[in-house]
């Protein structure tokens, strides 16, 4: 064996799953390692569809930005029946949301997180896969090998298994993986065409048999690069992969698929039989055969070692739900594991995330399989809620174990996502500021809402408590109301140190947030509030602070 390293977290797997848990972990300055068996990125258009709740998590990490620049813009879709143009869909969400719909390939994806965690100085050992692991009390033990054939030791506080399909993280928690798989198998293909549909829609062609069913389809998802586009069409019988090996030991199949992949002559006679537009593909950079599965765990994590992503659900692409997914566990994992090194956890907080994550995977697997087998086109929300829903801006916590009850009222409550607004201003700034400008890059913030803030006694014991009882891992802001008067708060000191003052000076924050009266919101680093307090009060404070973090967590 290799000389035994110790590390905080070790990751394996280095998709978007494991890339995002790996970032931020680093990001909040805890150890990490993170390891992939492949030797190099692969350079594939899977999973092409970036939803707006993923902007907000990469807004919270400082990443939005680089990815708005490489995505293209998703606005809607064609759909076409027997040739037949159907109403179109109109991916759109509401004003206050900062960001829309896009399409990224996977290998951008990958490659902005990957370059971002580089910036930690940590990079993806890649060629090294986890072979085995043994957990106690106080820690995992795992054995890697790298591609040479060596093995190395390596003691780690946790595990976090982001390995897949055929994850051997969960396969060594021998958790179980329920599910079936649809006999139907796609292809992919990441090709060019010269028809002269608008920028930023999809398309979706389907042909119905004699008994009503689909008996062949075309899905095409715009990708960067004029005329680019990802589709995935039926596999002909010539190229099925059934029966033949690539679904892995354990007998699932799910994802691309061993054999002879199609050519472009396959692509293009599913082309001439059901685009719109008569149309030539060319430029074919890659192409596979797809086959789906949809599974999850029946628990999320036991002990130090925790599963994500593909490793712990897997469905359907339909609305593009999985990497977005697996993005958001793994976002929800890392900053309960990073106060978790610090030793500032409250004990109860990490299996906080398979009370709050399994529940989002088992309905989105629910959803997903549905959507396949119906069309999203007869889910019975009504278009609004539908479309809130596949933005993945419904995901909520509300009942876990570390948020507050949520109460009665009006606006967002405790475990909901707390909602983006505009038009905040501060006493320097000569332009409005949105409500995530203010939360970026920052952690626990409590933020305070009121017509003003008057220095004394009892704003000092309230900001006191939050600290105190975070150790100093809270952060407080405050937000006047639109017709406080903001000169006079503009240097509001509190437990000896001015606070961030910002006014709600179109009154949006009131408005999205359903508040007139003094009240307090936690918002957590994930972005969803862990507590609302009308009025302010220390004790309620320091009772919802203590089921997150430590007792007496150390300075």
């Amino acid at each position: 064996m290799a000389h035994t390293y110790t590390t905080d977290v070790l990751v394996a797997g280095a998709g978007p799953v494991g890339l995002t848990a790996a970032a931020e972990l680093r990001r909040r300055g805890v150890s990490c390692r993170i390891v992939d068996r492949l030797p190099a990125r692969l350079p594939f258009a899977k999973a092409v569809g970036i939803q707006p709740r993923t902007f907000e998590v990469w807004d919270r990490m400082g990443l939005a930005r680089t990815a708005l620049e490489a995505a293209v813009p998703m606005r809607g879709q064609f759909l076409y029946v027997d040739g037949v143009e159907q109403p179109r869909i109109d991916l759109s969400v509401p004003p206050e949301v900062p960001y829309g719909f896009a399409a990224l390939p996977q290998y951008e994806t990958e490659r902005i997180l990957d370059e971002y965690l580089g910036g930690f100085g940590t990079e993806v050992e890649r060629g090294t896969e986890l072979v085995s692991f043994v957990q106690d009390a106080d820690g995992v033990t795992c054995r890697l090998r790298a591609a040479s054939g060596a093995e190395e030791e390596l003691r780690t506080r946790f595990l976090v298994g982001c390995d897949g399909a055929h994850s051997i993280v969960r396969k060594g928690l021998g958790l179980s993986f329920e599910g079936g798989a649809f006999a139907e198998e796609y292809m992919l293909a990441d090709v060019r065409v010269d028809w002269d549909l608008p920028p930023g829609y999809a398309l979706r062609a389907m042909h119905l048999g004699g008994d009503g069913a689909v008996d062949d389809v075309l899905v095409c998802i715009p990708l960067p690069g004029r005329g680019r586009y990802r589709m995935s069409m039926m596999v002909p019988p010539e190229l099925s992969t059934a029966g033949q090996a690539g679904a892995g030991s354990d007998g699932i199949t799910h994802g691309l698929q061993s054999g002879r992949g199609p050519e472009s002559a396959d692509i293009q006679a599913v082309l001439d039989r059901l685009s719109p537009k008569p149309t030539t593909a060319f430029d074919m950079r890659w192409t596979s055969v797809f086959r789906i599965s949809h599974r999850i765990v029946d628990r999320y994590g036991d002990g130090r070692v925790f599963v994500a992503g593909d490793a712990a659900h897997i469905h359907p692409p339909t609305g593009a739900q999985g990497m977005n997914t697996g993005i958001q566990d793994a976002w929800n994992l890392a900053w309960k594991l990073a106060l978790a090194c610090e030793g500032a956890a409250h004990p109860g907080l990490l299996a906080g995330y398979d009370a709050e994550r399994r529940p989002v995977g088992e309905e989105v697997v629910g959803r997903t399989v549905r959507h396949a087998v119906e069309g999203m086109e007869n889910d019975p929300d009504d278009p609004a809620t539908l479309m809130l829903r596949e933005a993945q801006l419904l995901v909520g916590y509300r009942g876990s174990p570390s948020v507050d009850p949520t109460g009665e009222g009006g606006g967002p409550r405790p475990g909901d996502r707390a909602p983006d607004c505009a038009g905040l201003t501060g006493p320097i700034t000569g332009y409005p500021m949105r409500l995530y400008d203010v939360l970026r890059e920052r952690d626990h913030v409590l933020l305070l809402y009121a017509a003003g803030f008057a220095p004394g006694p009892g704003l000092d014991e309230l900001v006191r408590t939050a600290r105190e009882s975070a150790g100093g891992r809270l952060e407080v802001c405050l937000v006047l109301a639109a017709d406080a008067d903001a000169d006079a708060n503009a240097m509001i000191e509190a437990d000896g140190r001015t606070l961030p003052t910002y006014t709600d000076s179109r009154g949006e924050f009131a408005r999205l947030y359903a508040v007139e009266e003094p009240t307090a919101f936690v918002i957590r680093p994930d972005g969803y509030l862990g507590a609302r307090l009308s009025p302010p009060d220390p004790q309620q404070l320091a009772a919802h602070l203590a089921k997150v973090f430590a007792t007496s967590p150390p300075n």
